[in-house]
């Protein structure tokens, strides 16, 4: 499968910060060094929550003491408990206290801002931040495709789908219902379908659930898919592209017994 394409522009941000001006001149520096997005500058660890919960976040510049509201977390507290969330931005405290520092390593935190910020301070720490590499952004996984068949819309569960084809500037879906037409790339499908299909060849995506046979032959490889329920239906026979063949038959024999890994 195509992985999903590493983030264009500028690092996308959240400043968590309680004070409206410390709050606003840290967003000035960050939008300033042009290399960094606030998509979100809020007031609470509440708010932070929200924010993580509707948009991917690479970073986030949290204040390590807050006053807050009655109940609400401090920074620190807030910073604790996400810090080893899997899929969480990676975190830069910001504090006019340096004895949080020792705690911040501990935390393992990409970098500890120390106030009052400069701009130079705050391009090195945006610099660094992207120097260690963006994470990869995970499309949201459909659960069903859209397909075209004449003037009607065909809709398909991904369990249904037996594979996607590029074909002559074209793309179709081929299941049990037949073949469609699509509007998207294989690209665009890989990336949005998770691990439901998988690329095998750069003309075809194969549903490792509806694959049948695994067969080479005159030194090609080439999977069946459809619906072993429905052996009369005869399904689809797919290429392998060489350089994905091996790596998909480990792949298809994984959790499975009968034969040996080679």
């Amino acid at each position: 499968m195509i992985p999903s394409s590493p983030p264009v522009g500028p690092m996308q941000v959240l400043v968590l910060e309680d004070e409206w001006l410390a709050r606003s001149y840290l967003v000035e520096l960050l939008q300033g060094t042009g290399l960094a997005h606030v998509a979100a500058a809020v007031a609470t660890t509440n708010e932070a929550e929200q924010a993580l919960s509707e948009m991917v976040l690479e970073a986030a510049f949290v204040d390590v003491r807050l006053t807050g509201l009655p109940g609400d977390e401090s920074g620190l507290e807030w910073v604790r408990k996400r810090a080893r969330t899997p899929g969480a931005p990676r975190f830069v405290l910001a504090t006019a206290f340096k004895e949080h520092a020792v705690e911040a390593f501990d935390l393992a935190v990409a970098d500890y801002l120390v106030k009052p910020y400069t701009e130079e301070r705050v391009e090195e720490c945006v610099r660094r931040l992207l120097a260690t590499g963006r994470p990869r952004a995970a499309a949201p996984v459909v659960e069903r495709i859209v397909a075209r068949r004449q003037r009607a819309l065909v809709f398909l569960d991904l369990p249904e789908v037996w594979a996607c084809e590029a074909s002559e500037r074209l793309t179709f879906v081929h299941s049990a219902r037949g073949r469609f037409d699509l509007d998207l790339t294989l690209s665009a499908i890989a990336a949005s379908c998770g691990r439901a299909l998988v690329r095998v060849h750069r003309n075809w995506l194969v549903n490792p659930a509806r694959v049948l046979e695994f067969e080479r032959r005159e030194g090609e490889t080439f999977v069946l898919v459809g619906d072993a329920a429905s052996p009369s239906q005869g399904g689809v026979m797919v290429p392998v592209s060489r350089e994905r063949a091996q790596a998909f038959r480990d792949f298809l024999v994984t959790n499975a017994i009968g034969v040996r890994r080679f």
